[in-house]
Formats: structure tokens, sequence, C-alpha cells
């Protein structure tokens, strides 16, 4: 039995060693902290949303982000401060804009393809994530906003997402708790929400049920791939070992450069932090003054899901500033001001803020497949699309290692 090591145990790592155990393989998860989902997978906006895979490389985006940079609270925040591979990395996003259409058509498809794995791994596993399949509404206050969301609508069409135009009216039939001024919206009743956290670790459970090995605690010191296997150097503690694998997967978020180049590949991941918080709606009037179904904000840039009966989050906004995760009241401040504004009969005497590294390729694609070895895999660089992808790509590298691993081995039935 090959015996392959998963990096990393958010969402994508998770989902990576699940899809591997399905197939029969030895696996290992290596994770650096205590427990796994607890970094990027921890408290992000809790969306399923296919409906959000527009890719960020437009020009909009450019003309926004250099009228922000002096705005502390805006939702996308450039640092100004250089260094080579934030450089380097927007040039690269810049020469990704005329892949605009194709790459935001691309991400739709993965979008779509994962849903199916994972409400199917969900409810094999009896993982319960406070899932609500009850769509997400996107809100737009402006022509301009609702003009530009349709010719995005078509680019979905093509990747077989239905994302359906509709008046403020049939936005508040949607949802009741809006009370705001909207030009239009656009619905979709096949998207989804929930905690993604939740998520992640019942899933980890179900890996371990089936025989995965969780490494928790554990650095990687040394990474040397071979022609034969991938040996590993690992700190537990005050001591260190090395072990041998058939095969590796690199799936540590904004981790996953540094480890990368331990094995020559060089994976264009760059941090772009965001922040959420968590409203404890712990009084009858702010859960009944909540929303239930998903929300996207367009102009502010924000998201909103609820959790249960007594759990609200808020998340959003981009800042580039590196491996920054310190929490700044000048940027959660908007989110609080926008449940204050959109629902002011919610409480938030007590919020939990919260900050994550996206971890985000160029043209907002994930890197997904093969290194430079032929044991050296990738499943990393999701962006703000972690969760959405995850067991669609999770299922694509699943399905190179079986076909580099074990040539000519039966395909699992959910990985057509």
């Amino acid at each position: 039995m090959k015996h392959i090591a998963v990096i990393g145990a958010g969402v994508t790592g998770v989902t990576t060693a699940y899809a591997l155990a399905r197939r029969g393989f030895s696996v290992t998860i290596v994770e650096r902290h205590r427990y796994p989902a607890m970094e990027t997978s921890y408290a992000n906006g809790g969306q399923l949303s296919a409906s959000h895979a527009e890719v960020w490389n437009h020009p909009a985006t450019l003309r926004k982000g250099l009228r922000w940079m002096t705005q502390p609270d805006a939702p996308l925040l450039l640092h100004p401060a250089p260094t080579w591979h934030k450089l380097s990395w927007l040039a690269k996003f810049v020469a990704a804009i005329p892949r605009y259409r194709d790459n935001t058509v691309a991400l739709a498809r993965m979008a779509v393809a994962a849903r199916r794995h994972l409400f199917a791994w969900a409810e094999e596993e009896g993982i319960d994530f406070d899932l609500r399949r009850e769509g997400i509404l996107h809100l737009y206050r402006d022509k301009a906003g609702f003009d530009h969301a349709q010719q995005v609508s078509r680019l979905l069409a093509e990747a077989g997402l239905v994302r359906q135009a509709v008046t403020p009216s049939e936005m508040r039939a949607i949802e009741p708790a809006l009370s705001g001024d909207y030009y239009g919206g656009c619905y979709t009743d096949s998207d989804s929400s929930g905690d993604i956290h939740r998520f992640t670790t019942g899933l980890a459970a179900a890996c371990v049920r089936r025989g995965v090995q969780l490494l928790c605690e554990r650095d990687v010191l040394a990474l040397a791939p071979h022609d034969d296997g991938v040996t590993l150097t690992l700190r537990h503690g005050g001591e260190t070992a090395v072990q041998r694998f058939d095969a590796a997967i690199i799936c540590a978020g904004t981790a996953s450069r540094a480890l990368g180049r331990m094995a020559g590949d060089r994976i264009d991941v760059y941090p772009v932090k965001g922040y959420s918080i968590t409203v404890h709606l712990e009084d009858a009037a702010s859960r009944a003054a909540a929303p239930t179904v998903s929300l996207v904000d367009d102009a502010p840039k924000l998201v909103a899901s609820r959790f249960g009966a007594d759990r609200f989050r808020v998340a959003g906004t981009a800042e580039f500033a590196g491996f920054d995760r310190d929490i700044r009241h000048d940027r959660i401040r908007p989110l609080l001001d926008w449940v204050h504004r959109e629902f002011p009969e919610v409480r938030t005497a007590r919020v939990q803020p919260w900050a994550g590294l996206r971890p985000m390729m160029p043209d907002l694609l994930p890197r997904v497949g093969k290194g430079k070895s032929p044991r050296m895999f990738y499943n990393t660089g999701h962006g703000h699309l972690g969760w959405t992808l995850a067991a669609a790509t999770a299922e694509q590298v699943a399905r190179q290692v079986e076909e580099t691993m074990q040539p000519g081995a039966a395909r699992s039935p959910l990985a057509a």
C-alpha cells in the first residue's frame, strides 16, 4: 500500500486526505498546529459560493486598489511598502487580466463540480456543519454594479451555473430581513452556506476513522523529493524525526511557497488577509432580525452567513500586507458598521473578531497537480474560494496521485 503525506490540515489538506483514503491509500496528515482547521479554515465567511467565482484580475480592481491605498478601512487595501514577492506577484496579477473571462469560467466550473463531492461526503460521514441550502443573494446598490453583475452571470452560465437577476421586492421576498436601498440583486438558489471549521474538523475525524494518521504540532524542517519517494524532517516539541513517504502533497495554504521551494518548485502564493466577525445572537430580537439567507454585498465586498439559530458571521476585505495576522480595529469596524446599518435590530454586544490569510495565486486559479519531482504534488492557492473549490481539487489531485502511483487502478465512484 502506497503511503502519502499530506502537508496541511486545513480544508484543502483534509479533503485531499479523505479523497486519497477513499482510494485505498495509506495517508498521513502533517499539521503544524495543535488541531486541524486553525488558520484560514477557522472563521471564513462560510459560503459555498460558485456564484462568487469571478476572478479579481480586472481593470476595475486596479483602479479601486490605487484609489483606496490611502483609506485605512477600504475594502481592498494595498500597503505601499514594497517587497520583491509583492511586486512580482502584482505584475503577474496584471498580466492575467486578459484571461479574466476564461479564468472566471474555469473557477465556476470547478465550484459547481465540487458540490456533489462535498455534500455526499458530509452526508456519508454524518457531519453537522450548520449547512443552509437556501442560496446566496448578491446585493447591488447602483446600476453600474448591477450591470456588471449581469455580465458576470453570463460567464457563470457558460460554466453551468444559473444566477438569476432579481428586483428589490424579490430580494426582500427571498430575505425578509433586508431593509436597505438596493438597485437590484442576483440570486443563486444552488449555492449554500455553513461553518467551515465544523466541516473540516468533522471530515478530519472521518479521515481518522478511515485509518488516516493525523500528526499535529509537527513543523516541516526539511523536505527532500527522490525518484521513488519523499523524505520529511519533522520537529515535534524538542524532538526531530525523519519519515519517508511514497509521495507528498503540499496543501499548506500560505506556507506552500516556502515548502515548495524545498522541493525545487515555485508556488507563487501570496497571503491576502481577510477579516471576519462572528456576532452572537443572544436575544430573541437579534435572532429575528438577522438574515437567514447568505448574502454578498458587492460595494463593500462583504459576505454574511447565518450559522444555526444564534450565530451570524460577516467577513470580507482584502489586505496586501504580507504575513501580518494582526487584527486591526480600523479593518474590523467596517464589518460592525455594516451590521449596524443593514440590520439595526441585531445587537453586537458580543462579537468575536478574526483575521486569516488567503493563499492566492496571481491568476486566482489554484495550483493543483505535479511538481518537478514525480513524487511531489500540490493542492493550494485557492484564494477566496478555498472551501468552495476544495472537494473538486482534492478529487483532481487524488486522481493524479492514483494514476501515478497505481497505473490502471479503478476509479472511485465519486471521482468521475
